[in-house]
């Protein structure tokens, strides 16, 4: 089964994109237990790069789980400047999966990759 799910399954990490304003990391499909190491690692990455601001796309994200929105978390303890790690343009499903988790209230989640950008970091 882990096979045919890996098969079928986009990889969790699109893009990143980086100039001197930012880091957006452009995440895709469904992030869950099967993709959460390469998720983790990806994102732990750029967060050693100490970006002045990362913002993570969330815009073509299809669902996810418990242990994605975990690795989240963890991404942003990596973050010298926490309130530099900026959640993007969740849909309807990944934004309704961070207010039940209550993680709309620990990390700041925008409507879209440019009002994350736009945003003063506090």
């Amino acid at each position: 089964m882990d096979e045919l799910h890996e098969q079928l399954s986009e990889r969790p990490v699109a893009a990143i994109e980086r100039d001197e304003a930012a880091t957006i990391v452009r995440l895709a499909g469904e992030l869950d237990l099967y993709n959460a190491a390469e998720l983790r690692t990806a994102l732990l990455g750029v967060c050693a790069e100490a970006p002045t601001r990362l913002v993570v796309d969330l815009g073509s994200v299809a669902f996810v789980d418990s242990t994605a929105l975990g690795v989240l978390i963890e991404a942003r303890g990596h973050m010298a400047d926490q309130s530099a790690f900026l959640l993007a343009a969740p849909g309807v499903e990944t934004l309704r999966a961070l207010e039940i988790s209550g993680i709309d209230r620990l990390l700041r989640v925008h409507p879209s990759v440019e009002a994350a950008l736009a945003s003063p970091l506090q």
